[in-house]
């Protein structure tokens, strides 16, 4: 089944039919279908995506079985409380976790536990209308995972999650949604892969949501070919006294649109995401995060290095919005982008809206190349420009990498670093 973007609301919202579900799905999925043909594509700044054909590729996707020897080397000896999904079908999914804890697929979720999945599907995160996009998502979900931590329920392990997009001239439309309600705490951690450098489409939503007195840790590693044209809409919700921290890997090589956003609707919670992303080829990328501040004394931080080699374009655009009634809070938000190479581009857009008087915010942004006083001190000493450029960009990532609330996430980004600076 493909999916052009030139078909009309009729002929979408019939393919969004085909892919089932519980009823309330269905007429989720045909509302969304609907309306996508007449939604704006999310805005970004300086890359022109209107020419990129994010709705191109079969949507019903070949059921894999078992795990490939990278997915393997991937988990190591971490076989517990773990989800894994080739072409958005469950393949492995082993857990031992408290009563009431759900960690599954989100196809299954919907069927085992409908009535839980409508309550958060995009309803209180991301909504159906916001742009084509993530409506598109909405009518043409085929993978994901659904994840619910009870009242005062501390998960002391992590959560990991793999996907892998494995099919040529696919397009996995995938969806997660977190919910750690009131009192509990969880680790999650996923990596979003590709498995063909044959050209395909990954469109991702994830809705997050922070309870109250709750904490989340999200770490993600995406890492997708460049063959692949990549959505990313991640979307927090935190509600009074909730935590959510984001530990964030963006090492994809295509063309891609990345977008994460925290809304602090509850009075004392707290925010603090975290970034780092390496730009190669004749890629192009566009990051937007954002973080909205709606309680009062809520603080959010923001801490992004990007690195752009070759031919690479990224615009990194960082907003700290703090809305009429958000008193003593604050927000704060750091970008940082080093370009290695004459033809690289990356422009950093810090942003302060402030609808208060009572708060702080403060942001810094520097955008340059890299300093050829240090690869020459560096390559008088022995080593090849390539060696000299791996080290100072390990020296400019490292910072932030460190600052990781997730060891696992720290090592995993390491390897990739280290893997697309060779």
């Amino acid at each position: 089944m493909t999916v052009q973007f030139e078909l009309d609301a009729q002929a979408l919202s019939a393919h969004a039919e085909a892919l089932g579900g519980p009823s309330w799905m269905v007429n989720r999925r045909k509302e969304a279908a609907e309306l996508a043909p007449t939604l704006a594509l999310p805005k970004v700044e300086k890359i022109k995506i209107d020419k990129w054909d994010f709705t191109n590729g079969d949507v019903v996707l070949e059921q894999k079985d078992g795990l490939t020897p990278d997915i393997d080397a991937l988990l190591g000896d971490h076989r517990t409380n773990v989800l894994v999904e080739r072409n958005g079908h469950v393949v492995y999914n082993e857990l031992a976790m408290p009563e009431g804890v759900l960690f599954m697929g989100i196809k299954e979720a919907m069927e085992q536990h409908p009535e839980l999945v409508e309550k958060y599907f995009m309803t209180e995160g991301v909504r159906i209308d916001e742009e084509r996009l993530s409506a598109l998502n909405a009518a043409l979900t085929n993978g994901g995972a659904f994840i619910y931590v009870p009242k005062n329920t501390q998960l002391k392990d992590p959560l990991q999650a793999i996907f892998t997009m494995e099919q040529a001239n696919g397009a996995l439309y995938h969806h997660t949604i977190l919910v750690a309600d009131e009192g509990s705490e969880v680790t999650y951690i996923e990596n979003i892969l590709s498995g063909t450098n044959e050209p395909h489409t990954v469109n991702v939503v994830t809705e997050v949501f922070a309870g109250e007195n709750a904490k989340v840790v999200f770490g993600g590693v995406d890492q997708l070919a460049e063959s692949a044209l990549t959505f990313m809409n991640r979307r927090g919700v935190v509600y009074a006294n909730g935590r959510l921290d984001w530990a964030l890997g963006h090492m994809n090589d295509g063309n891609s649109v990345i977008e994460t956003k925290t809304h602090l609707v509850g009075d004392n919670t707290y925010s603090d995401t975290k970034a780092v992303t390496i730009g190669r080829g004749a890629q192009k990328q566009n990051f937007n995060i954002r973080t909205d501040h709606f309680g009062k004394a809520s603080e959010g931080f923001i801490l992004i290095h990007g690195v752009q080699k070759d031919a690479a374009t990224a615009i990194f655009s960082g907003t700290s919005m703090i809305h009429h009634g958000a008193s003593k809070s604050n927000g704060v938000q750091t970008e940082r982008v080093l370009m290695l190479s004459e033809k690289a581009r990356g422009d950093a857009n810090p942003i302060l809206l402030i609808d208060e008087d009572d708060v702080m915010a403060g942001h810094a942004a520097s955008v340059g190349r890299v300093d050829d006083t240090q690869l020459y001190y560096l390559m008088s000493r022995g080593l090849s420009r390539q060696e000299a450029e791996r080290l100072i960009i390990h020296g400019f990532l490292t910072p932030v990498v460190e600052e990781l609330a997730i060891d696992s996430v720290k090592d995993r980004l390491r390897e990739v670093i280290e893997g697309k600076v060779r």
